[in-house]
């Protein structure tokens, strides 16, 4: 029970961090520009990754090589991130920009459960899960309207 709570507390303490990690990108893309802002932020980010790298004796990051090539390219999905949040955060403002971001994680995670994909264990859609994702498309639109 105690572990489980401590997985929701960090989970919670990552959806604080995108809450205000996406609108303060956002910001800085506005005064600097997007591709700017990116760089700026991924530098951070690189940063404190090495720092933890070598902190943790290296993990096995020498066997880099060995990954898909997707794996590889996600640091490209963070700059399409980065980009689509100085498109919507300024249009849309802060609240409408994360459900939006949270919206289609949910529904990319929903898909990839169906599938199987990336070594997910399968779950199928039931009424329950398509319930989940129709509240969720709904409280998606209420907060861009």
């Amino acid at each position: 029970m105690l572990e489980t709570l401590f997985v929701v507390l960090v989970g919670l303490a990552g959806g604080i961090a995108v809450g205000l990690q996406s609108p303060l990108a956002g910001a800085l893309g506005q005064r600097i520009g997007p591709a700017a802002s990116s760089t700026i932020v991924h530098l951070g980010g690189l940063l404190l990754s090495a720092l933890l790298v070598l902190h943790r004796g290296g993990e096995r990051i020498g066997e880099w090589h060995s990954a898909p090539w997707y794996m590889l390219a996600s640091g490209f999905l963070g700059v399409a991130l980065f980009l689509t949040i100085n498109v919507t955060l300024p249009r849309l403002g802060a609240a409408a920009m994360i459900a939006l971001i949270i919206v289609g994680q949910l529904l990319t995670g929903v898909f990839i459960d169906t599938q199987g994909w990336l070594g997910v264990p399968v779950r199928p859609l039931d009424l329950y899960r398509l319930a989940g994702i129709l509240l969720l498309l709904a409280g998606g639109w209420l907060l861009v309207k």
